[in-house]
């Protein structure tokens, strides 16, 4: 008897649960390096293991890999992952970002390349920001001209996510004038091993090259590549805001959830918990249910095909608070443990990583102001 795992959605957390459990997947549980491509090349396999099984599929269409299913597999595939100890993978994290916005607006790119980013395969960096556009992606500079069936593309982009490993880059140019703004920018798929095109790593206070600095010298790359038509590349970000905001929040959380378990445990092992820790660890799951509170109704809506605007800057909001908090209280209730040693060099990590969770996809400062304009409506300064 077969199950509907598309259709129902409480069989597939089951089947989920009984699979990443079970030894096949011990070799992921906890593991990390200190060097980003090792550790993409690792997540590789647990995306590659997930993809054979079915379960990596599920939330994509059948056209583009997937096996049918919404946004809701991928949170329920996120909780399971974490609860047993398998971070869901840097893959993931632009998976759900990039692949819904180009299987709307580029089927068959879609087709031909999503498959191998669902089986961890290949994937893809997100190449928006500029040296002078962050925030500001109307401002951008990179320029992709057309010249016949090709467009060259001019310029550079900073802070691109997974750049360092990716094999494709989802690109935001400007096809327009400069001062078309908004409306005058593409979204085009770049091959990394396309002549002309230069990445260089970017290490994190960490020491962590998980962004990159990349340059492109009139790189050609066929027309055929565009996502969605010329012009139309804002209304393609702002389709893709939607996921960043809404799965990747859930993502995140589900990653932090199970931080806090083994934060919670450590408390727990080495006789230290108090009250006092107790009400920072308290404090901080509060910060997540306030969360997943807010996420679930985004994710439900994305589920029902609703579009999700401006109040998806909340969970941008609460997402960045959430990161910086569970580091904060690590930081706080380990103590020497967190400083020195390589039992905390993973918290250490992960909390220099927090710092830039309020800055990088829209500050929280842009965010507020989108909240007080666009949602609350409140009267202009």
């Amino acid at each position: 008897m077969t199950t509907d795992y598309a259709a129902d959605l409480t069989a597939y957390r089951a089947a989920v649960r009984e699979f990443v459990t079970s030894p096949v997947l011990d070799k992921w549980r906890g593991a990390a390096t200190d060097d980003v491509a090792d550790d993409m090349r690792s997540s590789a396999g647990l995306m590659r293991c997930l993809y054979d099984a079915g379960f990596g599929r599920y939330g994509m269409p059948p056209e583009v890999g997937g096996l049918g299913g919404d946004v809701r597999h991928w949170a329920v595939l996120f909780d399971e992952l974490a609860r047993a100890g398998l971070t869901p993978t840097g893959q993931h994290s632009l998976l759900t970002t990039l692949a819904y916005p180009v299987a709307r607006f580029a089927p068959r790119l879609a087709a031909a390349y999503l498959p191998e980013f669902l089986s961890g395969d290949a994937w893809w960096g997100q190449g928006f920001s500029e040296p002078e556009a962050g925030s500001d992606l109307a401002a951008l500079r990179c320029r992709a001209t057309r010249d016949g069936d090709d467009y060259v593309i001019s310029g550079s982009k900073i802070w691109t996510s997974h750049g360092a490993t990716a094999s494709r880059i989802v690109l935001l140019a400007r096809t327009g004038t400069q001062e078309s703004r908004h409306r005058g920018l593409s979204m085009i798929l770049v091959d990394v091993d396309d002549p002309g095109v230069t990445v260089r790593p970017i290490a994190l206070a960490s020491g962590r090259e998980e962004l990159a600095e990349c340059f492109f010298d009139d790189v050609r790359v066929p027309a055929s590549r565009l996502i969605g038509a010329e012009g139309e590349g804002w209304a393609v970000a702002m389709y893709l805001l939607q996921y960043e905001r809404a799965v990747y929040a859930w993502l995140r959380a589900s990653a932090l959830l199970q931080r806090v378990r083994v934060l919670t445990e450590a408390m727990a092992d080495g006789g230290s918990g108090t009250g006092a820790a107790d009400g920072i660890l308290g404090g901080v799951y509060l910060d997540l249910v306030s969360l997943r509170a807010r996420s679930v109704d985004t994710v439900r809506r994305l589920a029902a095909g609703q579009t999700v605007g401006p109040e998806a800057s909340t969970d941008k909001l609460l997402l960045g608070a959430c990161e910086q908090s569970v580091y904060d209280a690590a930081r706080s209730l380990l103590g020497p443990a967190f400083m020195f040693g390589e039992a905390g060099r993973q918290w250490r990590e992960e909390w220099w990583y927090s710092r830039t969770t309020t800055v990088y996809g829209g500050s929280a400062e842009v965010q507020r102001g989108i909240i007080a304009d666009r949602v609350l409506k409140l009267p202009k300064e």
